[in-house]
């Protein structure tokens, strides 16, 4: 069984949770995720199956799409709801839509973040959420992140009572992007404690929240033999690839992980992007421009070395 799966993550579970469930439904091991999702986050989680695995790393790279809500008035240990309050400050007078709007705009672009303590980013070979759990500090990289777009979606409301103050909003990100981070740093800006009170993923590796099917519905695909309707080919990984189409004589090279020039594949030029190569109509490999040679293009991936696999 090979493709991939879009896969509806719900709330509650862990992106583990998901593979270790749909090993057992699908029957086989070889499945991997793209994109961790938190367990209280719901959203898109393209799963790969089989051959699929083999493109899953182009699926991370993608951008993803979130829609969520910030909270202005309270921090907490780890940016988002499910963490305890670290700070909390009553908020006399809310912010203005022109001052959050301004706020949020100065978050786009190519930004520098600081991870969460509750991440899976490695230090010193440990991650560290282990260093939180074990309430030890340790100094955090900075991470680049490219933020499309960081939009506010509705109207802020003013909780008088508590003195806090939220929004919704919807975020278009590159890969690695702490989204909990965001909302902590918007805050930042406008000088009050914040965290992200809510998060749904609504697209992911090029597939979107309407496309995207639930563990049950997998289930049921399964049991009623109708799971080939439910799982799309592995193509769909490399659809932002430039694509190039080969012949037999050349696949014959290709499926031996040979060396060409970029001028075999019938470009004009030394590609400086990932290539997916083609033959009938199935991706065989992504190649990619040599690091020494300027004429050369060298496998950077083989998918299939036979046809029908």
């Amino acid at each position: 069984m090979d493709g991939i799966l879009p896969l509806w993550k719900e709330r509650g579970q862990t992106s583990h949770d998901c593979v270790f469930k749909l090993r057992k439904i699908l029957q086989t091991k070889k499945i991997g995720h793209s994109g961790t999702l938190d367990p209280d986050v719901d959203g898109v989680l393209p799963i790969c199956i089989g051959k699929g695995t083999k493109v899953v790393e182009y699926l991370v790279d993608s951008g993803k799409r979130y829609t969520g809500e910030i909270t202005l008035g309270t921090s907490t240990t780890t940016e988002d709801a499910s963490g305890e309050i670290v700070e909390a400050m009553m908020m006399e007078v809310p912010f203005t839509v022109e001052e959050i709007d301004e706020a949020m705009a100065q978050m786009t672009g190519t930004i520098t973040q600081i991870p969460p303590m509750y991440s899976a980013v490695k230090v010193n070979g440990k991650r560290l959420y282990e260093y939180a759990r074990n309430n030890e500090t340790v100094a955090r990289p900075q991470r680049q992140a490219v933020i499309s777009s960081f939009k506010r979606i509705s109207e802020p409301v003013y909780d008088r009572n508590n003195g806090t103050q939220s929004w919704r909003f919807e975020v278009s990100c590159g890969k690695g992007t702490y989204v909990r981070t965001l909302a902590v740093d918007t805050g930042k800006i406008l000088g009050v404690p914040a965290h992200m009170s809510d998060l749904t993923r609504l697209a992911s590796g090029g597939f979107t929240q309407e496309q995207a099917v639930t563990i049950e519905e997998v289930s049921v695909a399964m049991e009623n033999g109708s799971i080939a309707d439910l799982l799309l080919p592995i193509e769909y990984g490399v659809a932002d690839f430039a694509h190039v189409a080969i012949d037999q004589e050349l696949w014959r090279k290709v499926r031996n992980g040979m060396r060409l020039s970029y001028q075999d594949l019938g470009l004009t030029d030394r590609p400086d992007q990932l290539i997916a190569i083609f033959y009938q109509d199935q991706l065989v490999s992504i190649y990619k421009a040599h690091d020494k040679y300027h004429d050369i293009v060298k496998p950077a991936k083989v998918i299939r070395t036979e046809i029908g696999e």
